[in-house]
């Protein structure tokens, strides 16, 4: 998974290194046993699809993290952290294997390409990261609301979301 190599000091001298380990080309990190592969969003469909080719046939979960808070958060070298980021956990039963995808998405174009034609089953998990992150997923057959009502404004898991109330009635209330 990773190959020993060389760089210059800077002193001139050679120094051994290891290289960030790499896996359908992209960097590769372990989160407590799991494998976390971290594509770019040009690599992510390509990808899950040769993933799908590999075993891993059910995603089950597709889910988004906003990193407002924490921009420094421990990546893998040459990942660049960016505001939002969408995790995706795939399943392969035949070989009992587990992988997980972390997908680094920019706040100025949160796009990413939908998952729905390699596993129809992330339809709905699209839609709730559109509704409550705001992230949008290109190619999705319905990319509508799924949680809040259609004239909600805003996405309310961003950590900028200002925080409102919404006034609840009681039956037999008077008030």
């Amino acid at each position: 998974m990773s190959d020993d190599t060389t760089i210059a000091a800077e002193d001139g001298s050679v120094e051994e290194t290891e290289q960030a380990p790499e896996m359908y080309g992209c960097p590769v990190s372990d989160s407590r046993g799991q494998t976390v592969l971290h594509p770019s969003r040009e690599q992510y469909l390509d990808v899950v699809k040769q993933l799908a080719d590999d075993g891993y046939a059910m995603c089950i979960d597709l889910t988004a993290v906003d990193y407002l808070e924490y921009p420094g958060r421990p990546l893998p070298e040459g990942v660049g952290a960016e505001r939002f980021e969408v995790v995706v956990n795939l399943l392969d039963i035949t070989n009992r294997r587990r992988i997980r995808l972390r997908v680094q998405v920019p706040e100025s174009d949160a796009v990413l390409p939908s998952l729905f034609d390699i596993h129809p089953g992330s339809e709905a998990m699209e839609r709730e990261v559109f509704d409550m992150f705001g992230v949008d997923f290109t190619d999705h057959p319905d990319m509508t609301r799924i949680l809040m009502p259609e004239d909600w404004v805003g996405h309310p898991l961003r950590k900028d979301f200002e925080i409102g109330q919404i006034p609840v009635q009681f039956k037999g209330s008077h008030a």
